[in-house]
């Protein structure tokens, strides 16, 4: 079985600026013409981590549409039918939900924030270096998944989820 549309995938993350801009460039690299992918954020920054935008630029990530949005933009009447919405941070899970368009899976991941992290550039590289290596196993794992096992998990069969975190 294969879906009518691309999934409609949104990573969200508190202030969408490093990991769920992250997720939503990976998704859209190895998920290419299968999702239609998306990242918001409850309290956004006004631009995306300068740090984070460089390492996905030297992978082969495109970043010139990564910006952090309110995610309130992914309500209401003009907003895309989501069939998956991933918090890639507790803090966004924790907060209650919009009214999300479409009927979505909501899976929360949990990685490091490597914003959080007061030490030295090098030591925040380092921990930026280990998220993106975390998001992009979840992100491959999701690409794995036939469509038809990802219909099955929209449509609320969630016994066996591999991607919960």
């Amino acid at each position: 079985m294969s879906p009518d549309r691309p999934f409609n995938v949104l990573f969200v993350c508190r202030r969408n600026a490093s990991r769920s801009l992250m997720a939503e460039g990976l998704l859209r690299k190895w998920g290419a013409g299968r999702f239609d992918t998306f990242s918001a954020g409850p309290e956004p920054r006004e631009v995306a981590d300068p740090i984070t935008l460089e390492l996905l630029g030297r992978v082969g990530i495109e970043t010139e549409t990564l910006r952090p949005k309110q995610w309130g933009l992914f309500t209401g009447p003009d907003a895309p039918d989501l069939d998956f919405v991933f918090h890639v941070c507790e803090q966004s899970a924790a907060l209650k939900q919009p009214a999300w368009t479409g009927n979505p899976m909501i899976v929360t991941w949990r990685f490091p924030d490597p914003l959080a992290l007061e030490g030295s550039e090098t030591e925040r590289r380092a921990l930026l270096n280990l998220v993106f290596g975390m998001v992009e196993r979840r992100v491959k794992l999701l690409c794995a998944l036939p469509d038809h096992r990802l219909a099955r998990l929209t449509a609320s069969d969630v016994s066996d989820i591999a991607l919960a975190g």
